[in-house]
Order: structure tokens, then sequence, then C-alpha cells
């Protein structure tokens, strides 16, 4: 991965900036009503991918939340709070796929038109969260995992939409298991690359921090 995307950021860096502030706010009120509105229909329609991705709305207002709470901090705060998102997501993604493996053997055929709307209204608002927060993604480990969680979503809820057709098309639960699957493992891949660029940081902070020796 290029260094642009993973060195360590100055402590002086734009979590101060009003403008980050204001996005993240807007996109854990985003987050936090797709959150409510995905786990309602994921349930009411038996759908996997769907409760999948309300999950990673719940994951991602929590990040945006401690976001905002150390914005300004010092840089190994950040860093901590970077790190305990990491495993938060990784762990999200761990039970998501354990909830898939479930649904092959014990889930029935998901309702593929109520996949398909809030899929699309997903998509839209996480497009739009996506884009604010774009300018933001080769900050520092808090900054890139707020921008690796928005990227996700979108990713995920164009996945959500491909099974919706998948399940209307076969009449089987095979297309939503899968895309929940898939989801995920991008999940468990976020929090691994959240968790190492955080790790970095943190060796990097000791060494700026530590008093200088000799």
């Amino acid at each position: 991965m290029a260094c642009g995307s993973c060195c360590p950021a100055s402590d002086k860096g734009t979590s101060l900036d009003p403008r980050w502030r204001t996005a993240l706010w807007i996109a854990l009120a985003v987050n936090a009503a797709m959150f409510v509105a995905e786990i309602t229909a994921g349930v009411a329609g038996g759908s996997k991918a769907l409760q999948a991705d309300a999950l990673d709305f719940l994951g991602d207002s929590a990040n945006y939340a401690i976001s905002l709470g150390v914005a300004g901090l010092a840089l190994p705060w950040r860093t901590r709070a970077a790190l305990m998102k990491g495993v938060t997501l990784a762990a999200l993604g761990v039970y998501v796929l354990a909830a898939a493996l479930w649904g092959v053997w014990h889930g029935g055929v998901p309702h593929a038109e109520v996949m398909g709307v809030v899929g699309i209204v997903a998509l839209a608002a996480n497009a739009a969260v996506a884009l604010m927060l774009y300018r933001w993604r080769t900050g520092d480990a808090n900054m890139r995992s707020v921008w690796i969680c928005s990227r996700n979503d979108a990713i995920g809820n164009v996945a959500v939409v491909l099974a919706a057709a998948g399940v209307f098309g076969t009449g089987t639960a095979w297309p939503d298991l899968i895309v929940a699957a898939a989801m995920a493992l991008l999940g468990i891949s976020g929090g691994v690359q959240i968790i190492a660029q955080a790790r970095s940081e943190m060796v990097s902070t000791r060494q700026d921090y530590s008093p200088a020796l000799g």
C-alpha cells in the first residue's frame, strides 16, 4: 500500500477542521437512521444481507461517534481510537459471517422486493456520505478508518441490490447468503487494514513522544 495512505499523520492534521466535524455529524445521523430502517426491513424480510448491512451501519455509527470524541486530541489518542474501530469492524464481520453460515441450514427465502427497495435507498445514502468524506481518505488512521467504513458501506449496498435480483431470479436464499458472507469478509478485511495502520502509527508516535535518548 502506498505511503501516502498509510504513513503516520502529523499531530497538526485536519482533525480540528470544522468541515471534518460537520461531515462526521452528518455521517453519524445518516448511519443511525439507516441502521433502524435496515434492521427492521432485514428481520421483516428475512434477509441476512440486509441484516449484515444494518450491523455495518450500527458499527459505523459508533465509529463516527468515537471519531467525534477524539477529534482534536493528540495523535496517540486518535490512533488508539482507530485501533478500537478496526477491532470492532473485524468483530462485526466475524459475527455476520457466522450468521450467514447459520442461514445455510436454518434460513428461509427472503423477500426480494424488500431487499431491492431498501438496498437502493441505503446505496443513495452511503454514496452521498462516501462522496462527502472522500477528501479525508488519506489522513491519519482515524480519518482513513472513517473513509474505509463509508466505502465499504457503499460497496455493500450495491451487493445487496444484486442479491435482491438474484433472489428474485432464482427463488432461493443463496444470493442473499453469499452476499452476506462477502460483506462479512469485506468488513474483516477493512478492520485488518485499520488495525495494521493504527499499530504502525503507534510505533511511530511512541518514538515521536519518547524523550530523546543519549
